[in-house]
């Protein structure tokens, strides 16, 4: 497994959990099979590339985390300061 399939992983399981389980939005399946392209096409550039598609993987996962992917459901960010609020 190449060096940036689990970041890429890590950004379809949060926008996932983000969209469907915190925001009681219906899951959407082109999700996971647009995480599983990236994925492949990550680890393929990282043969040609190298450490480059891995620090860009971290940094497309650290960008998921505060901004929006769809303008109606907030940032995993957004969602988790609500969440704490509320407690």
């Amino acid at each position: 497994m190449a060096a940036s399939t689990g970041p890429i992983i890590a950004i379809g399981a949060i926008t996932m959990a983000n969209r469907s389980v915190f925001n009681d939005e219906p899951v959407d399946w082109k999700v996971p099979v647009g995480t599983a392209m990236a994925a492949l096409l990550f680890a393929g550039a990282e043969r040609a590339v190298g450490q480059t598609m891995v620090r860009l993987a971290y940094l497309a996962l650290i960008t998921i985390v505060f901004a929006r992917v769809d303008p109606k459901v907030p940032s995993p960010a957004e969602s988790a300061l609500s969440w704490f609020e509320k407690r």
